[in-house]
């Protein structure tokens, strides 16, 4: 839902400044603009209509007194319950958008109401009073937030993407040449820093105070696993209805809401507790990279209509610059491509959709969680001894097995770095000039993370960097962009502040059992789900780049990049080439690397050679 835009400090023509800001993400809200000014401050806003479609919803929205402004995108779950609590206070609404609780509930409780707060939300509030700024980023980091510390200390930019940024006379555009090490690494962003030198993204679960020139940033809330002893089939039951009233919240809209629809347990559970009249769904005109089949296939099991679409490497390829464009940031996860083209495809029928983003995280679905039967062998041997043992081999130039000793040490810290790992670290810095090998090591990132971890048992460990790490940068970020480029709203019910209170409850043993993953969701799942669905392994969503980068039309395209005069300022372009010849030739599968290095170089040019 919408987009916000806006900055402080003295500027003159700030309304056309604003206005040109605003332009630049109407994607994100097409139905209604809006706009607020005074010499301190300009905020602007751009409308999808979600909730109370007539003006009197409409943003930036004041209080009576018009002492507090609030620019808004996302939604409030709790919404009502809040209304009803301000108005006992003797806080009078005039609308019936959610919106307004965040006016009456900064009024009464300052910049406390974020911990009252059950949705996805970014937003920020003037307060003219105080002439006080503050903003806040919900606590799975669903919907973005960007900001931009003016230099000279002239004032902040702030919005829903930096792509606004674009348009103010004091936005200095520069890349950030500490950014490209760790993505090449993980494939997003992965620094609180973007690839746009001196614009930040609010952390999820932060919220930020800009006041008298001088800007500080909380955290205000974060996920704590403690397992609780429970009856298997008491927290199977307990899941299901916690799922199921999560979806009831999430389906709430003015407007028409469905489903994206892949197959997998996620999106099939998400769907049968909607009940939605429509579904989506995407796969590629390439053997074995179609599964729609079973979305087509349960769908008609629950009754509803199910659109499918299937892609060809050249409308993706044609699409490639436009997807970067709208991430904002270079990130090479191929699930983007496709997701650009579902959205595109739900749009033409509603406005909304849910779907199952997080699943993975919270109730711990990925294979890497997971024990091989060689793994759940070794272990049998005493921790010290392995831990030993990858101690030696962690010295050691790399050798097969040892990966294998680092994972049965049961330090994720050692061997896991989160679900993406495409250049291990010295292989990036091989490809890289040496001005842009200074980044932060991925592994110091992830120790940061896991620092705040350090006594919980691996499995939680892993789950916990992921959530910190991969869901909001890579994840929700694609969710986020690629649905708000076709003006279509993206929920996530399983990312829920009450989904997620009971997640941390659930015990190890019911997340993993061996090489089964989300064992007690799946259980959930199949009250509602035919057994083949509830029970399907996880896919994630197969695009065919290794075989497109085998066909001379592409292989030549990305040829083009690589060889490029603003290639050579970031990489060693003949070690680039060997990667493409490599994989072309079928001597290696270099599919990921080369994705990544001609996202990141789609994404330059995009924003740095093609734009004015």
């Amino acid at each position: 839902m919408c987009g916000f835009i806006g900055f402080t400090g003295i500027l003159n023509s700030k309304e056309t400044i604003l206005q040109r800001m605003m332009d630049r993400i109407v994607h994100r809200g097409p139905d209604m603009g809006g706009m607020y000014t005074d010499e301190d401050v300009a905020l602007g806003f751009r409308r999808l209509s979600i909730l109370d479609l007539s003006e009197a919803g409409a943003q930036p929205m004041k209080n009576e007194e018009g002492t507090v402004i609030v620019t808004f995108n996302g939604e409030i779950y709790n919404f009502m319950e809040l209304r009803k609590e301000l108005e006992a206070k003797g806080h009078t609404f005039h609308c019936h958008a959610d919106t307004e609780v965040l006016v009456h509930g900064y009024e009464e409780w300052g910049t406390d109401v974020v911990y009252r707060l059950r949705g996805m939300y970014g937003f920020v509030i003037w307060d003219t009073q105080r002439k006080r700024l503050f903003g806040a980023r919900d606590i799975f980091g669903i919907k973005p937030f960007y900001y931009y510390p003016i230099p000279g200390n002239k004032g902040l930019i702030f919005g829903s993407e930096i792509k606004s940024f674009l348009d103010h006379p004091d936005f200095v555009k520069q890349v950030n040449e500490n950014a490209l090490r760790p993505y090449l690494t993980f494939q997003y962003s992965a620094t609180e820093e973007t690839f746009f030198k001196g614009v930040y993204k609010l952390p999820a679960a932060h919220y930020l105070v800009y006041e008298n020139g001088r800007l500080t940033t909380q955290r205000y809330w974060d996920c704590d696993f403690e397992p609780k002893e429970q009856n298997f089939e008491a927290c199977t039951q307990q899941l299901d209805e916690t799922v199921h009233e999560s979806v009831q919240a999430h389906r709430i809209a003015d407007v028409k809401v469905g489903s994206f629809l892949s197959g997998g347990v996620d999106s099939s559970y998400i769907t049968a507790c909607l009940m939605p009249d429509n579904t989506f769904s995407v796969g590629f005109d390439y053997h074995k990279f179609n599964e729609t089949n079973y979305a087509a296939e349960l769908s008609e099991k629950l009754g509803v209509t199910n659109y499918r679409k299937l892609l060809t490497a050249e409308e993706c390829f044609d699409a490639f610059p436009d997807i970067q464009y709208h991430m904002d940031e270079p990130q090479s996860n191929p699930s983007s491509v496709p997701l650009y083209f579902l959205a595109k495809l739900a749009r033409e029928h509603v406005t909304v959709v849910l779907s199952g983003e997080g699943a993975d995280e919270i109730f711990a679905g990925y294979e890497w969680y997971a024990d091989t039967p060689a793994m759940e062998k070794f272990k049998r041997i005493p921790r010290p001894l392995r831990r030993l043992a990858a101690d030696v081999a962690k010295k050691m130039p790399y050798f097969k097995g040892k990966n294998f000793l680092l994972k049965c040490a049961e330090r994720p810290e050692d061997s896991f770095l989160g679900q993406a790992l495409v250049f291990p670290e010295k292989e990036a810095e091989a490809v890289l000039k040496p001005a842009y090998r200074n980044g932060p090591s991925p592994h110091t990132l992830a120790g940061e993370v896991y620092a705040r971890v350090k006594d919980k048992d691996e499995v939680t460990k892993k789950q916990y960097l992921d959530m910190n790490l991969w869901l909001p940068g890579d994840i929700l970020l694609k969710a986020d962009k690629m649905c708000m480029a076709h003006s279509l709203e993206l929920r996530v019910p399983f990312l829920d502040k009450k989904v997620m209170s009971f997640a941390e409850t659930i015990p190890t043993r019911y997340r993993i059992q061996g090489t089964n993953t989300k064992v007690v969701m799946r259980h959930a799942a199949n009250r509602t789900l035919p057994d083949e669905w509830a029970n399907r392994p996880k896919k994630g969503f197969p695009v065919p780049i290794r075989y497109w980068l085998r066909e001379e039309k592409y292989y030549n395209l990305v040829k083009e990049y690589f060889t490029s005069d603003y290639a050579a300022i970031f990489f060693d372009t003949t070690a680039l080439m060997k990667l493409l010849d490599d994989h072309f030739q079928e001597k290696a599968n270099n599919q990921r690397k080369i994705w990544t290095v001609f996202t990141f170089l789609v994404w330059y040019k995009r924003f740095f050679i093609d734009e004015k």
